[in-house]
């Protein structure tokens, strides 16, 4: 097997969860909005810890950039993230984190596979 394909295999719950729905958030805050954007995410962070849908959910922020904020999501499935999105639409709290943001766009991905939680550690060879 080639490095490629063993690269593909190295996460196997992750790629082989083909409901699986990973996804990336790019926020651009306000001037000098990017760190009271990054404190209601990672409040959003704290409210998803029960979620059982919700694989992955990561805050960062662009080096060089305080105002533009990336989060990282894996959801177990498309359910999963639209019950998630059902449940907050309109509450108080994206609200408030929506005031914050000049521009918000998201980008869906399809899971390949890769290294992550619960992965098997690398085979040697």
């Amino acid at each position: 097997m080639g490095t490629a394909a063993r690269a593909l295999t190295r996460c196997p719950a992750y790629a082989a969860n083909v409901n699986a729905v990973p996804r990336y958030a790019k926020a651009v805050a306000n001037p000098g909005q990017g760190d009271a954007l990054a404190r209601a995410l990672l409040t959003a962070a704290d409210g998803l810890a029960g979620d059982p849908g919700c694989l992955l959910y990561l805050v960062n922020r662009e080096a060089g950039n305080r105002d533009t904020i990336w989060v990282t999501e894996v959801w177990r499935s498309q359910a999963d993230l639209d019950a998630s999105l059902r449940q907050i639409a309109g509450s108080e709290q994206v609200t408030a984190a929506l005031a914050l943001v000049q521009n918000w766009e998201t980008i869906e991905l399809e899971p390949v596979g890769g290294k992550g939680p619960g992965a098997p550690p690398p085979s040697g060879g």
